[in-house]
Order: C-alpha cells, then sequence, then structure tokens
C-alpha cells in the first residue's frame, strides 16, 4: 500500500514531505506533488510533515478524493522526482487557510 498525495496540495506545494522521504518517491508537477506508489516503501514519514495534511495512506484516502490513488500513479510517471525542499507556491499560506476552513466547515 502506497500514499497518495491528494487535494490540499493543490496550489501549496509545501515540499517538508520530500525532505523526510528515504526513497525519494515524490514528483513534482506544476502546482502540486504526487508520489510514486511504485516507489513508495510506506515509512509514514511524509504524513506528519505535511502542513496541510494531504497525505494519506491508500486505503484511508477521503471518498471524495479516491481518484487521486490514479491520478498519483499516472502523473508519478510523467513528473520528475523531486528530492529536496523548495518553497512553496507564493499563495500556499493563503490557500492552505482557505483548505482549513473549508475542512473546518465540513466537519
Amino acid at each position: 500500500m502506497a500514499y497518495v498525495v491528494t487535494e490540499n496540495c493543490i496550489k501549496c506545494k509545501y515540499t517538508d514531505c520530500v525532505d523526510v522521504c528515504p526513497v525519494d518517491c515524490f514528483r513534482e508537477g506544476p502546482n502540486f506533488l504526487v508520489i510514486d506508489p511504485d516507489e513508495c516503501i510506506d515509512c509514514t514519514l511524509c504524513v506528519a510533515e505535511c502542513p496541510v495534511e494531504a497525505i494519506y495512506a491508500e486505503d484511508d484516502v477521503p471518498d471524495s478524493q479516491t481518484e487521486f490513488i490514479a491520478l498519483n500513479a499516472e502523473l508519478s510517471k510523467e513528473w520528475r522526482p523531486i528530492i529536496e525542499k523548495k518553497d512553496p507556491l507564493a499563495d500556499a499560506d493563503e490557500w492552505a487557510g482557505v483548505t482549513e476552513k473549508r475542512d473546518q466547515l465540513l466537519r
């Protein structure tokens, strides 16, 4: 079972998760990251490092975001590996706040 990057990463792209990954399974796209399921060793280190809670075990991905399982697998074959931490997107803090507020409303 691999881990999956989901919707909360879109427009944020914090890379704290990349910094702790022991096998370099993250791939970088224009506005979010994905995990290569063939490279992921299920170590769980990335989950705690994600400040927007965008990473889930494949079996725990919310029902409304299950399309991200296939999307991670597909895009990880196209996008380049990212192996070190970078600055997040310019509007990441603002977007993360919107996502957090949305999540609070949905609870």
